[in-house]
């Protein structure tokens, strides 16, 4: 066996791991998901503008504030604390994103089947 057998078979397992991932999405975890992904959003749009009002009660001109405000807003509305296109075939990889941008943590997922935590650890420590 060569070195580059190993890897094409360690390749293909990832491979076939990843497929496993999202197929494997049950109805009860896609349903909690959804239940759960609002209240996860607007606790981290709380987050966002309370770091909103911090930055508009600097001493810094008031149009500097509104600019990097504007900035700021810009960039945050396309992370996925504040808008997520919901996919159950995505899901796994979200909760991943989730955790990732620090929206969620694992201990969010207490309610979640095993099987979701596991691939959720496996695709977190890869």
């Amino acid at each position: 066996m060569l070195a580059s057998d190993v890897f094409i078979g360690f390749k293909l397992s990832v491979k076939r791991r990843l497929e496993d991932v999202y197929m494997e999405v049950s109805k009860k975890d896609w349903k909690l998901f959804r239940a759960c992904i609002g209240e996860w959003q607007e606790a981290y749009m709380d987050r966002l503008t309370k770091e909103y009002i911090d930055s508009l009660s600097g001493d810094e001109n008031a149009s500097d504030k509104f600019w990097k405000l504007e900035e700021r807003i810009k960039k945050d509305k396309k992370h996925p604390g504040v808008m997520l296109e919901l996919s159950k075939e995505n899901m796994i990889f979200d909760i991943v994103a989730l955790i990732n941008r620090d929206v969620i943590t694992v201990v969010d997922l207490k309610d979640f089947s095993d099987e979701l935590k596991e691939d959720v650890n496996y695709l977190l420590h890869r």
